[in-house]
């Protein structure tokens, strides 16, 4: 019976915990598989696996949710920016005040480090801005708002369009600011732009960028976002991924973002009626409770049942309970040490073709169902 147990115990066992001391050559990825062995730390581990062995592989399309303040704290331009250039993402889904604070670094503005609980209502009278331990001026909002307003006024913005195409073309422009002032790598915008990688805003309503484009609808502009044209780009990137490869997503946060990048599988399954199963690799990292109800804290075991993540592939799934702020460093230097470069799929260029490819499947199961 002793050796029955032995024997069960080391069917389940990873790896003896016997870990070597942590020295001061200690590298990120000796430090994540030598150190990080049990609790969340261990989920750590688990999740750095997954990204660079399977969501990285070259048949497998990235999706990146974006929601909680992390530009302002110098993740774009320290992590996001290097996963991009690295062809690691290759579509996006973000809050829009994350796209409106990383502009501030495409224009050189200073954010600057601070520490909470100082006086509020002094840094209003100083005119001070915080975003808890992240302090700046007041004129990079004023200074950021001029800049859409005035960018948004030219020829080229004078029509309905998707997200992703207004982030295209608002990166175009930051890319080439960062050109002029020799500041490369500091926006996200204008690395999504310079690798075609489609940058949607599930809310794009919700945020300064948002704000400002209302105000030039007060001034008659022809300017208008579509969210239902996102909805279906969305939808196709992740259909057309499913047909030739593996759909992944790496939800950093939870919100608005979590759900949109989500539901491209039930709108293909339930809504358009197209056969699928759902994404096959499932990655997040919250502080989100999943007995809440929430969408934030709701497990891919939950998401599996409304068809957001194939059941087949549910050991492929892992959720970090940690702070993105914590996370995101140490998975970009654990996977650009473990994995080459890929080569960009620059799904912005073939955006159209592959909306146009799910139109005709949608065209083709509606004239099979509903020939009338």
């Amino acid at each position: 019976m002793k050796h029955q147990h032995a024997k069960y115990l080391h069917q389940i066992s990873h790896k003896r915990i016997d870990p070597p001391a942590v020295g001061a050559q200690t590298s990120v990825t000796q430090l994540i598989e030598e150190a990080f062995l049990s609790y969340n730390g261990g989920r750590l581990r688990e999740a750095c696996r997954l990204f660079t062995s399977k969501m990285l592989t070259d048949d497998t399309v990235v999706g990146l949710s974006l929601s909680g303040a992390l530009t302002p704290a110098g993740l774009g331009a320290s992590c996001l920016v290097p996963l991009v250039e690295a062809g690691f993402i290759d579509w996006i889904v973000s809050t829009g005040a994350n796209l409106y604070h990383d502009t501030h670094f495409a224009l050189g503005m200073e954010m600057h480090q601070s520490r909470p609980g100082l006086d509020d209502l002094k840094l209003r009278e100083e005119q001070v801005i915080r975003i808890y331990d992240i302090v700046f001026d007041y004129e990079n909002l004023l200074g950021t708002d001029r800049f859409y307003r005035t960018l948004c006024r030219g020829e080229a913005f004078q029509k309905t369009m998707g997200t992703a195409e207004f982030h295209y073309l608002a990166g175009k422009y930051l890319a080439a600011r960062e050109d002029e002032t020799k500041t490369k790598g500091r926006s996200l915008l204008a690395a999504a732009y310079r690798q075609a990688v489609p940058i949607f805003t599930s809310s794009p309503g919700d945020s300064s960028i948002g704000m400002n484009l209302a105000a030039l609808q007060l001034e008659g502009s022809k300017l208008a976002i579509d969210p239902l044209r996102d909805v279906n780009q969305s939808a196709s990137i992740v259909y057309d991924a499913k047909k030739t490869g593996n759909s992944a997503v790496f939800i950093l946060g939870g919100g608005s973002p979590k759900n949109f990048i989500l539901q491209t599988e039930p709108q293909i399954q339930e809504v358009l009626g197209l056969e699928e199963s759902g994404h096959d690799y499932f990655l997040q990292v919250t502080d989100a409770r999943p007995d809440t109800g929430g969408l934030s804290g709701a497990t891919p075991q939950e998401a599996m049942t409304w068809g957001k993540v194939d059941p087949d592939r549910l050991p492929d799934a892992i959720i970090c309970y940690l702070d993105s702020t914590v996370f995101l460093p140490l998975l970009t230097a654990y996977s650009l040490a473990n994995h080459a470069p890929r080569p960009p799929r620059r799904l912005m260029d073939k955006l159209d073709a592959l909306t146009a490819q799910l139109t005709a499947e949608y065209g083709k199961r509606r004239q099979q169902t509903d020939p009338a």
